[in-house]
């Protein structure tokens, strides 16, 4: 005998009338507050409704004009065999989620809370699809498809994308379980609802370039130009430590002359009347002003003093070596190149922050190849740069900050991670709503994230997820009426999602859209492999080249032919100086080498600072002399003790 359509069962709940042998799926022999238990038999001849039963399944249990809506949590039989020739019963718990009604205006109508339960004998049966859609609704527009229900793949995923953005998600899973393609796919449907809206990526592992081939500017360490005056004194002695602890002496040094050295650069030429007058200038150490290397350490060698004194202040002659080595590490470049004697913050970030967009709102911040050292500052100003461009534009830009693999920037061990950094992010995540700021956050380990950051997501993405900790976390952010719909989380599969918050109507079970091949993101998309094929006839040259952070561009032309007897023999790459030189008397004016940009729109020239009348005007950029890469060539191979005595 055919089963009967969910349609046709609900009709006979309602008349209370079922055809012999054909019981429905069964009955309510137990109830509590927030769980019923269902009887329901497995017929012996292959007609019964074991199969209709399922795990994660949500069934509805009709009492008068009200179906409360159910979900499957465990089932067992009544005995601890399973027999062939007899009926088999089976006991079935299940979880109260809501109850579907009639609403004020005739229609059917979901709602969280049971107006009345369930009493002993009341049917249960299988979910219309109809009842489904009902469930699922978030009963608003501005709503997207990301994917199908897994009970009904016939019904779509839908989501509120303005809840989405305005209160923040999280995406969280265990490692290949498609996280950052799921990400893919949200922001996509983001950006078709709000084609205004400016992302920000931050990308560890350069996965999201091929993810947004049209729609993003890719920045990494040669089309990256973050100025070091735009770092925080906190960020800036981030650099010069290399995440080592700092020097308070050395810290408060730095507090005081690089006000100086900002006003040097724009002309004043009484700085010791400046310092002995009243506080009204607003530059501080933090003020995002330019300034000159160049000036900061003459005002340190200032203070040093030229003849007399040197033994007695260690501290500043060890800040000055730091300065210096840190100019001169071509990984730093993106920090010191020549652009930062020029005011470029506009430039800055109108690139960066997509401000205008020219059709490009995705920006991919490629954070693999920046040193490991100098990663939190940039995330540090990256995401303070968005909460305050956001607060001065009174929400006139709109900006949501994707934080790949977040528990790197905000750990939930207060003493790990870099503090500005969390609290540039716990900024925006406690108040970023109110100005235009949005967060996005992806980790594996959600366990190990600051626990006030994955509170303040309203919306979450919970995918497959095998540490219990983990698992933990995420129960305790779900709401009571589905918490055991966490039990799912260890056996889910790829692609597949439990989703909760206030994006959704109800937490459900989905499973995401697929993401054409085109656009999938893809491990180090930004990088062009060197050769395809037999590692034996790899390049190791170029391998080399990129690990000492040398332009292809600038190697020396091979040889016309090679000995015979040679099979491999490195050559000796042609190093031009992109660091401004460390003597402070030539204020840092030279040209860095040029810099490559993904953005299809031509770079803006920013015009040079024209000092004010009574002062020394610098130099213009020029090309590197030869003497001055001689000069710098001779004051590297220099032993550390004499350039201290120097």
């Amino acid at each position: 005998m055919t089963s009967p359509s969910p349609d046709e069962e609900d009709g006979r709940a309602k008349r209370g009338t079922y055809p012999a042998g054909n019981r429905l799926m069964g009955r309510v022999v137990g109830c509590s507050g927030s769980k019923a238990t269902v009887s329901a038999i497995a017929g012996k001849d292959g007609n019964g409704l074991a199969e209709l039963w399922s795990v994660g399944r949500l069934i509805s249990i009709s009492v008068g004009a009200n179906r409360v809506v159910a979900l499957v949590c465990s089932m067992e039989t009544a005995t601890t065999a399973w027999s062939e020739a007899d009926e088999n019963v089976m006991h079935i718990e299940v979880e109260l989620v809501g109850e579907i009604r009639e609403g004020v205006d005739g229609q059917p109508e979901f709602s969280a809370g049971i107006t009345r339960y369930p009493y002993l004998g009341a049917i249960a049966h299988r979910m219309r699809s109809s009842d489904l859609a009902i469930i699922y609704d978030p009963g608003v527009s501005d709503t997207a498809v990301i994917g199908k229900l897994t009970q009904d793949t016939s019904l779509g995923a839908l989501i509120h994308i303005p809840s989405l953005l305005s209160r923040h998600f999280a995406v969280v899973g265990t490692t290949g379980v498609g996280k950052t393609t799921a990400v893919t796919l949200l922001l996509n449907k983001a950006l078709k609802a709000d084609p205004s809206l400016r992302v920000l990526i931050l990308d560890p592992h350069n996965e999201f370039a091929a993810a947004f081939p049209h729609k993003s500017v890719v920045i990494d360490t040669d089309t990256l130009d973050l100025p070091f005056w735009l770092f925080k004194l906190e960020e800036f002695t981030e650099v010069l430590f290399r995440g080592r602890p700092a020097i308070p002496e050395e810290i408060d040094v730095l507090r005081d002359l690089i006000p100086e050295a900002k006003r040097m650069f724009k002309g004043a030429t009484d700085t010791a009347l400046i310092r002995r007058g009243p506080e009204k200038s607003s530059l501080t150490a933090d003020t995002p002003v330019p300034y000159r290397v160049a000036d900061l350490l003459a005002l340190i060698d200032e203070r040093i003093g030229k003849l007399e004194g040197r033994a007695e202040k260690p501290h500043l002659r060890s800040l000055k070596v730091r300065i210096q080595a840190a100019i001169n590490d071509p990984r730093y470049e993106f920090m010191f190149s020549s652009n930062t004697i020029h005011d470029t913050i506009l430039t800055t970030i109108s690139h960066i922050f997509r401000i205008p967009g020219d059709g490009k709102p995705v920006t991919t911040f490629q954070l693999a190849g920046i040193p490991s050292e100098v990663v939190n500052s940039v995330a540090s100003i990256l995401c303070r740069m968005a909460f305050e461009i956001a607060l001065w534009s009174a929400g006139g830009v709109r900006i949501l900050v994707v934080c790949e693999e977040a528990h790197r920037y905000v750990p939930a061990d207060p003493k790990l991670g870099f503090f500005p950094t969390r609290q540039a992010i716990s900024r925006i995540a406690k108040e970023g709503r109110k100005y235009g700021v949005s967060l996005g956050v992806i980790t594996q380990r959600p366990g190990e994230l600051d626990p006030t950051i994955l509170s303040q997501c309203s919306t979450v993405f919970a995918m497959r997820l095998s540490n219990d900790r983990d698992q933990d976390i995420i129960r305790s952010a779900i709401p009571d009426s589905s918490a055991s719909t966490m039990s799912f989380l260890s056996s889910i599969g790829n692609g597949e999602a439990i989703a909760f918050g206030e994006a959704v109507a109800v937490p459900m079970r989905m499973v995401f859209e697929r993401v054409s091949e085109d656009v999938l993101p893809r491990a180090n998309s930004g990088l062009q492999p060197v050769h395809r094929g037999d590692p034996n006839t790899v390049d190791l040259g170029k391998i080399v080249m990129r690990m000492r952070h040398i332009d292809d561009t600038q190697r020396a032309p091979a040889p016309a032919a090679a000995a015979p007897a040679e099979t491999v023999r490195p050559q000796q790459p042609s190093i031009t100086p992109q660091m401004p030189s460390i003597d402070p008397t030539e204020q840092f004016d030279v040209a860095a080498a040029h810099r490559r940009l993904t953005d299809a729109q031509p770079a803006h020239q920013p015009t040079a600072y024209t000092p004010e009348p009574g002062t020394r005007p610098g130099p213009a950029a020029a090309a590197p002399r030869p003497e001055l890469n001689s000069l710098r060539s001779s004051l590297l191979k220099k032993p550390l003790s004499s350039l201290l005595k120097d």
